[in-house]
């Protein structure tokens, strides 16, 4: 299989948010669906089962693509809902069972979660 270059150099494109708070979010909702889909789906520990891993993709595509970038709120207090109704609800379910154990398994990663959420607030 041969790697089709782009007219400039480039053989892939850059995410368009890829500053360390996005990088941060996307290992935080790896995390996070780690953890639901270890809990919810009989598979392997490691590696996510093919709906976990389509929603996994579907938000980092959603950070790639945020408006906001690193300055970004809380995705549940944005103003601009990026994931389509259906995906919303999952994601929300996701992020509801693991946050708590996260905090746990991740400390560093939950609190910085967590540290997000505040900082948008004051």
């Amino acid at each position: 299989m041969q790697m089709q270059t782009r007219p400039h150099g480039r053989s892939r494109l850059a995410p368009a948010n890829n500053g360390k708070r996005i990088r941060r979010e996307k290992r935080t909702i790896e995390v996070m669906l780690g953890i639901y889909c270890r809990h919810h789906h009989d598979n392997d520990p490691h590696q996510l089962c093919d709906n976990c891993g389509q929603l996994l993709r579907y938000a980092r595509q959603r950070l790639d693509n945020c408006v906001f970038g690193e300055s970004k709120q809380p995705c549940n207090e944005c103003a601009v809902q990026c994931y389509s109704p259906t995906l919303r609800t999952r994601i929300i379910e996701v992020m509801r069972y693991s946050g708590p154990r996260m905090t746990l398994r991740y400390p560093i990663l939950g609190m910085r979660h967590f540290l997000d959420k505040l900082r948008t607030r004051f």
